[in-house]
């Protein structure tokens, strides 16, 4: 039987994480089996202190620090290989609108079809608890925010807002994301939800 092809697209992280670790021999000395290895047999006990401790005693930045600790007791595998990290993304989602969030189901995947048909090269990204779509960068996101509300984020620049779109404030934190509009049923997925869906993936031309 053919393999159900994922709706979703492979994070821009993927390839970040894949470049580190081709990289990371040249970098410090040592490659990533050997690293895992050492904090195995040098570290401390708990992942907590291993953070701590590869950032001050080998000096890794707070992020890396935390990927080598969580790698150490062997989780994390899923953001280094596509088909990995694809498998991750259905249950994010999965997790994401289950329990009390059930009823916004149906609301995400309409959403998701929009973002996903706007443009050829639009794909999206799920993440924990949000589901960005790229294009050449975030265009729009996809949030359930409440238990009976999505807000459906929108990288609009230094637009001002009108309608039923709201500022973020994103603009001037220089966040990809500088508005929303708030959803709470199917019937809210509007022309006007539409349009601003479409301004915000011709910005990302």
């Amino acid at each position: 039987m053919a393999k159900r092809k994922s709706l979703y697209g492979v994070h821009p992280g993927v390839a970040m994480v894949q470049k580190w670790i081709r990289e990371l021999k040249e970098k410090t000395g040592c490659s990533l089996d050997e690293w895992l290895k050492f904090i195995d047999a040098e570290g401390p006990k708990t992942e907590a202190e291993r953070r701590a401790w590869l950032k001050a005693e080998h000096k890794f930045g707070a992020n890396t620090a935390w990927w080598l600790a969580e790698r150490s007791f062997g989780q994390g595998h899923w953001d280094e290989k596509p088909e990995a990290y694809l498998k991750q993304a259905e249950k994010y989602v999965k997790e994401m609108y289950a329990g009390k969030k059930a009823g916004l189901k149906p609301i995400y995947d309409k959403l998701l079809n929009l973002g996903l048909a706007v443009g050829k090269d639009a794909k999206a990204c799920p993440c924990q608890t949000i589901v960005p779509l790229y294009r050449n960068h975030v265009f729009a996101q996809i949030k359930p925010t409440t238990l009976t509300r999505i807000d459906m984020g929108f990288g609009l620049g230094a637009m001002k807002a009108k309608g039923r779109l709201i500022d973020t404030g994103g603009y001037a934190k220089k966040d990809r994301i500088t508005h929303r509009i708030p959803i709470i049923s199917v019937a809210e997925i509007d022309a006007e939800v539409k349009r601003w869906l479409k301004v915000a993936y011709d910005l990302d031309a």
